[in-house]
């Protein structure tokens, strides 16, 4: 289950998918278990918030570490690569060697990480302005070449900043343990018997795991 990462200090403004209510209609039908789950959280739903590079970057910087030293560490980053809330950009990261993104608090690794995002986006390696029309394994494709960013972020990605309507995030342990929980009365769940439930779940199946995720931990779940 992806983390509640703390907002920003200036915060972006938020954007709610339109096709929420239809979808909910949808699995409403489909799946008696969505019924009984989805008014019990009102009207919360899916929200998207910063741009794809920041977002990119804090899943960075926040890989393996608890959300509070994540929140630290991001800070750090973002004073020394764009102090005084000047836009953080590729070219601010390229500026600096990674040793010197290290003051930050990362580790080397991740230091290598944002320089090679950074290049994917200055070099347009990425298709910033075409995603919406690109279909999503297209994006997964152009996003797990960015050394850091395996498919499980590139679907949290899919999900939180594009609002994709109909990710089925299958290597994500909150899901299948949702669906233990709610579907097999908690018994261990196979990645092909969580595709079998989510069947029914189609053409709304981030909608549908989103909500399988606050079954769990009723706060807004965030990325």
């Amino acid at each position: 289950m992806p983390s509640r990462e703390p907002s920003a200090s200036a915060v972006p403004p938020v954007v709610a998918p339109d096709y929420w209510d239809e979808a909910c209609r949808h699995l409403a039908r489909r799946d008696r278990v969505l019924k009984r789950l989805m008014p019990k959280f009102g009207d919360a739903r899916l929200q998207s918030r910063g741009d794809a590079f920041t977002t990119l970057a804090r899943s960075i910087v926040g890989q393996q570490i608890s959300v509070k030293a994540a929140q630290s560490v991001w800070e750090r980053f973002v004073e020394l690569v764009a102090p005084r809330s000047v836009p953080l950009r590729p070219e601010r990261v390229l500026a600096l060697a990674p040793a010197q993104l290290r003051e930050a608090g990362l580790s080397a690794r991740k230091a290598e990480y944002l320089h090679d995002l950074s290049r994917h986006f200055g070099n347009g390696s990425v298709h910033v302005d075409q995603w919406q029309q690109m279909d999503d394994e297209a994006i997964i494709a152009e996003l797990v070449a960015i050394r850091g960013i395996g498919r499980w972020t590139a679907e949290m990605f899919l999900i939180f900043h594009l609002m994709r309507p109909n990710v089925l995030p299958l290597d994500d342990l909150g899901l299948l343990r949702g669906i233990s929980v709610n579907y097999f009365s908690g018994e261990p769940v196979s990645r092909a018997e969580a595709r079998e439930v989510a069947e029914a779940w189609a053409p709304f199946r981030s909608v549908a795991t989103w909500y399988i995720w606050r079954s769990l931990d009723p706060l807004p779940v965030e990325y």
